[in-house]
This record gives C-alpha cells, sequence and structure tokens, in this order.
C-alpha cells in the first residue's frame, strides 16, 4: 500500500469521525479553539491507535490471515462502506451528545474508531511501504498519518457544524464509504492479479480524480439560496460541452484516423452513438434545462429521475477514462500516460457544473440541501467502477483498444449533440453558451496536443 492509496484511506476512514465532529459543532453555539482541538485529538487519536491494535493482532494470526486477508480486506473494507452508504442515506441522525467532556468524547471516538481496528487488521496482507524500513515502522508511520488526517478533519468539522449545520453529513459519508468500497476492489483484483501491471498501484487512484469534480459541482449547492441563473446555466452547459466534444474529437477519436484505422473508427463511433442512444432510451431520467423527460413511463420521483439522466451521462465518460489508462498502462503506441491524465482533468473540470446540474435542480425541486447533495454526490460513483472495468477488458483483450475508444467517444459526442447544445439554445436566445463551448473546445484541443 502506497502513499497515495493510505492518504485516501485515511480520508476514507476520517468521514465518519468528521460526520459526528459537525454533530459536535452543531450543538456548540461557538465553538471555541480548545473544543475544536479536543475533537480532533480524542478522533484523531483513537483513528489511529486502532490500526495498529489491529495490526499487532492480525500478525499473530499471519500465518492463517496471509491466505485469506486479501479476500478479508475487501470484505471488511466493503461492509464498512457499505454501512456510512447507508448511514448517509438514513434519516437519523448520529448521536452527538452535549459537552466536551472524558466519558462522552470516550464513547464517540471509539463509536468512530471501530471500523480502522478492522482495517489494522488488512495491513498484515496488505504491508504498507511508505519507506525503506521494517514492516512495524511503516505501519506505525501509517498509523500517525491516519491520526493526523482524522485530526485535521475533525477540527475542522466542528468549525463547519458550527457554520453550516447538518448538510455536509450525508455527502460526506456517501464519498468516505465509497472510498472504503474502491480500495476494497482494487486490493481484491490486485490479489487476484488482475492489475499486476499498474506497478504499486497508485495510478488507479487517478481514476477518482472526475469523481472528486463530481463532488465539488454537487458542493454549489450550499452556496447558493436561488436558483442558477439562465446564462449562468447556458455557459455551464457550454464549458462542459466544450470540453466533451473536444475529448471526443481529439483524444478518443483522432488516434485512431491516425493510424489509418479509419474504418475502425467509424464503426466505433456509429456504434458509440447507438449504445448512448439505447441508454437514453431504457433509462427513465429527466433533462433538467427544458424538463424533458425520456425513456420508458415510470413512477420514480422527480428528483431520481434528475440523478438518473446525469448517471447515463457519466457512464461513456468512465469508460473513456478506463480506456485510455488501460492503453497507456498496456504501452500502446496510440495512448501514453499523459493523454490519459489530461482527458482525466478535463472530464474532472466538466463534472463541477455537471455536479451542479444534479444538486441545484433537486433542491430547488423540493430537497433538502444535504439529500440534493448526496444525490448528486452518487452520480460521480459509476465513472471509476467502469473505468476500472474498462482497464479490465483493454488489457484481456488488447485488440480492442481503438475500437473501444471510438466507441466512447461517440458515445460522448452524442451526449453533447443530445443535450449539451439543446441546453445551450433552451429559452431566451443568448450566444453566451456558444461562446463559452467554443472557447473550452479550443483550450482543450491546445492542452491535448501540447503535451
Amino acid at each position: 500500500m502506497g502513499l497515495v492509496e493510505l492518504l485516501l484511506l485515511a480520508v476514507g476512514l476520517s468521514m465518519d469521525a468528521f460526520a459526528v465532529s459537525i454533530c459536535k459543532g452543531i450543538e456548540t453555539k461557538k465553538a471555541n479553539l480548545k473544543q475544536v482541538l479536543l475533537c480532533g485529538i480524542w478522533f484523531g487519536g483513537f483513528q489511529g491507535l486502532m490500526p495498529f491494535i489491529g495490526y499487532v493482532l492480525g500478525s499473530k494470526l499471519e500465518f492463517i490471515i496471509n491466505k485469506v486477508a486479501p479476500w478479508l480486506a475487501f470484505i471488511l473494507l466493503a461492509l464498512i462502506g457499505i454501512n456510512m452508504l447507508r448511514e448517509a442515506f438514513s434519516k437519523d441522525e448520529e448521536e452527538a451528545r452535549a459537552g466536551f467532556d472524558v466519558k462522552n468524547m470516550f464513547l464517540l471516538a471509539v463509536a468512530t474508531s471501530i471500523d480502522a481496528l478492522a482495517v489494522g487488521i488488512t495491513f498484515v496482507a496488505v504491508p504498507v511501504t511508505l519507506f525503506d524500513a521494517s514492516s512495524l515502522l511503516n505501519t506505525f508511520s501509517a498509523c500517525l498519518i491516519i491520526c493526523i488526517t482524522t485530526f485535521l478533519f475533525s477540527s475542522f468539522g466542528v468549525k463547519i457544524g458550527n457554520v453550516f449545520g447538518t448538510r455536509y453529513k450525508s455527502g460526506a459519508e456517501a464519498a468516505g464509504g465509497f472510498v472504503l468500497i474502491f480500495i476494497g476492489l482494487k486490493i481484491l483484483l490486485e490479489h487476484l492479479g488482475v492489475l499486476e501491471f499498474i506497478g504499486n498501484g497508485d495510478t488507479l487512484f487517478e481514476l477518482l480524480i472526475p469523481f472528486i469534480g463530481t463532488v465539488l459541482g454537487s458542493s454549489l449547492v450550499f452556496l447558493t439560496e436561488r436558483d442558477i441563473k439562465e446564462d449562468v446555466k447556458k455557459m455551464m452547459a457550454g464549458l462542459s460541452g466544450g470540453i466533451m466534444m473536444a475529448c471526443s474529437m481529439w483524444t478518443l477519436l483522432y488516434p485512431s484516423i491516425k493510424g489509418g484505422k479509419v474504418l475502425i473508427a467509424a464503426l466505433g463511433f456509429i456504434i458509440g452513438i447507438a449504445f448512448q442512444y439505447l441508454l437514453d432510451k431504457i433509462v427513465p431520467h429527466t433533462h433538467v434545462f427544458f424538463d424533458a423527460e425520456e425513456g420508458p413511463s415510470s413512477t420514480l420521483k422527480n428528483s431520481i429521475k434528475i440523478m438518473m439522466s446525469e448517471v447515463i451521462h457519466h457512464v461513456p465518460e468512465g469508460m473513456a477514462i478506463g480506456v485510455m489508462y488501460a492503453g497507456a498502462l498496456n504501452g500502446s503506441d496510440e495512448v501514453s500516460l499523459t493523454a490519459a491524465f489530461v482527458l482525466t482533468i478535463g472530464i474532472a473540470v466538466q463534472n463541477i457544473p455537471e455536479g451542479a446540474f444534479v444538486s441545484t435542480p433537486i433542491r430547488f425541486g423540493g430537497e433538502e440541501k444535504g439529500k440534493s447533495f448526496l444525490m448528486g454526490v452518487l452520480t460521480g460513483i459509476v465513472e471509476p467502477l467502469l473505468g476500472i472495468l474498462m482497464i479490465i477488458i483493454v488489457t484481456a483483450f488488447p485488440g480492442t483498444l481503438l475500437f473501444i475508444m471510438a466507441l466512447t467517444g461517440g458515445a460522448i459526442a452524442f451526449l453533447v449533440l443530445e443535450e449539451n447544445i439543446p441546453s445551450m439554445c433552451a429559452g431566451k436566445h443568448s450566444d453566451k453558451g456558444t461562446i463559452t463551448f467554443a472557447i473550452f473546445f479550443i483550450l482543450m484541443m491546445i492542452v491535448t496536443f501540447a503535451f
């Protein structure tokens, strides 16, 4: 387990303590420095101590754990993550008892760090390798990083609770739970030999960058008490559309044409359009800009239909990221790691307005801010999961690389033509969306070929 993976694990584990710290901040009229530090020390200290205890216990059973630990790690992390997702959807609030006395803080610190005890056991079969030293010293350093990370999140959580109330709680738990499930899946796939070519696995976590963009965009629901202005919506749609059309044309389609595989490019592009058209027809969803429902008739709530509209939008994006990394990591002449990273950043940037296009209309459709944020966050989960799937498929069948690249390019082009461009032109005529589209198309094209 490398540094990037460990930091993500530390952030994921700290989310439960972060959520409870927010609750402590909410119940405190004005949190002073002492209370902020107390929360950080209690939660951070136990979150760092528990995995070390788990590691020591696991070492005593190493002869058994080595055989089953990767599966155990996956199961434990998945269960922890699923539980955090369940709590994110739960209407019951975390109990945050009044005061910062020893008894109350001890109970809360133990309750929020039990998950870390299970994680410590996984360090036996998935050793931490931060530097050239003994396993014990590496594990101790890892626990210290978890401790510091939780300290920072918990201290910050008290202040957030004072200012913003409970609105970040559900989304924070959902994001943390997903990160833990993602790490567990990665550990299992490495054990099965599926990801051997990735080396230390840090590259795999670049698949999470677009998810971060979705989280940031969804959080915009907390910054405004009004719906987004029409001109701003059109400019955001233009930004997203310009970036995605450039990715479709230059990053995904052009390599096939440049390599003389024009028929493969054409076939893949057409099938990609057909694939996205099929998703558009079989999944009930609502386009928020022109309030149009598509797909089969359904009794689903409008908020769910808005959410599903963004989920099907993220499908080809996740496929595109995965196929690019698969090509680069398998040594393809058509794809480089730099090109894959540029595509990832581009999709992450355009995911910011896309996240806002979920959380904001859901909020002004009647849902409370926390739930609106949570629903926006959840739409982004599909991208890294599909990214992993594409890496597996292309690694197993390398001859499909150019075809799948063209396919994802066609699917993304369909989305831009079917959703972004009509959104830019909806309502009162304005050129702002079109101009923004052109600017970001050119910028993405320059970045793609410059690197």
